[in-house]
């Protein structure tokens, strides 16, 4: 079995190099074993990863051990090891089939940070999740937890870093007040790094616990810039399926703080919009329950009637005229927005920017001085050109 991963590996590395002369292919963190894999060749490692940590459709874990890495166990964020479990179901400790090593549930109201007992056969733990650079995507709380965690305990963290799918910057700034696990830091909705370079951000603005630093180390993303599209093999979570709704997902997720369904339980979650009391749609659909999925999605079995976002061609903001123009639409204004709301758009005065009848442009201008600080503080961080 060592064999057979590492010659596959090392062949494939082969092929796209010969494939991409004339472009330097895109190598994410993990794909660069001869830059990391040195460094903890006799150490015990722990992985903190999912279903999108694979290079070339091999799972870094399945790499790791042909080489004769020592991992030693693997934590598991929200949906799981494997990315089947649906948002916001528990995760549960298992056992990984292929290898026999135990996973370790950090997800959930009680184990959002792993403990010193579940660090304490541990040297070195490796990061590798595929973010989609929104506030709001969990994955990003998950490593600040993590980062605590390793501060605390005196454990390097190397973060194999991945390219971010939405690459710019938008949206409003954190409230402090609103700070939850779908926001932990000041930071716009689309926050323009990689993974690697928010930690690099979490560590160097001092948001860990007591302003401790973690020992972080970032493995880079070769031939990429925050101005590529990159397309991902894998899809990051259940409920975003591709790249598509990927694109869409900073403007959509906001529908989450409302009463309307986003496309939870149907098979494009995040490309279409409505509720069964709106009137005059062209579109309909029906959430059903989809376990690997959404096991009880809003407005379960209700027919919905809104509009279909499949063929929308996204822009690189945070469009919104689709939350906009379905509050105008929605016959009880009263019960639009849901207290959750606030802390997806990450200040209280949005829902009433919206009640008010603002344009998009006038709420807009609101974030802007939020805004032009946080790219002052970015710079500080960013690995890869603009």
């Amino acid at each position: 079995m060592n064999r057979f991963f590492y010659a596959t590996l090392l062949s494939i590395f082969l092929i796209g190099s010969v494939y991409a002369q004339s472009k330097p292919p895109v190598m994410v963190g993990a794909e660069q074993v001869d830059w990391y894999v040195p460094k903890i060749k006799d150490k015990r490692v722990a992985i903190f990863a999912n279903n999108t940590s694979v290079v070339r459709n091999i799972h870094l874990v399945d790499i790791l051990v042909s080489m004769k890495v020592n991992v030693v166990k693997i934590l598991s964020p929200e949906h799981g090891f494997r990315g089947d479990v649906p948002d916001g179901d528990a995760v549960s400790d298992s056992v990984d089939k292929r290898t026999g090593i135990k996973i370790v549930s950090i997800y959930g109201d009680k184990n959002k940070k792993p403990t010193p007992q579940q660090l304490a056969d541990v040297d070195v733990v490796l990061f590798d999740i595929q973010d989609v650079g929104c506030r709001f995507y969990t994955y990003i709380s998950s490593l600040t937890y993590l980062m605590e965690a390793c501060a605390e305990n005196n454990k390097k963290l190397f973060v194999l870093d991945r390219p971010n799918p939405n690459g710019y910057v938008d949206g409003p700034i954190l409230q402090a007040e609103n700070k939850s696990f779908v926001g932990m830091h000041p930071i716009p909705i689309v926050h323009g790094l990689t993974i690697g370079e928010m930690a690099k951000m979490i560590n160097g603005e001092g948001w860990l616990a007591g302003k401790k630093k973690a020992d972080l180390e970032v493995i880079p993303v070769l031939g990429y810039s925050h101005a590529d599209v990159v397309p991902l093999p894998v899809k990051p979570s259940p409920n975003l399926p591709n790249d598509h709704a990927i694109a869409l997902y900073p403007s959509i997720c906001l529908f989450e703080g409302t009463a309307l369904s986003l496309g939870r339980g149907t098979q494009n979650p995040f490309e279409m919009i409505g509720h069964p009391s709106l009137k005059n749609q062209p579109f309909d659909f029906t959430p059903v329950s989809i376990p690997t999925m959404s096991a009880k999605p809003k407005l379960e079995n209700q027919v919905c009637h809104g509009i279909d976002l499949r063929n929308v061609k996204p822009e690189r903001r945070i469009m919104l005229s689709y939350l906009i123009d379905m509050y105008k639409q929605f016959p009880d204004k009263e019960n639009f927005f849901i207290r959750y709301i606030d802390k997806l758009s990450g200040y209280k005065d949005f829902k009433e920017q919206v009640r008010k009848g603002m344009t998009e442009e006038e709420i807009r201008a609101t974030w802007a001085d939020g805004l032009a600080k946080y790219k002052e503080m970015r710079n500080k961080y960013i690995i890869y050109p603009d």
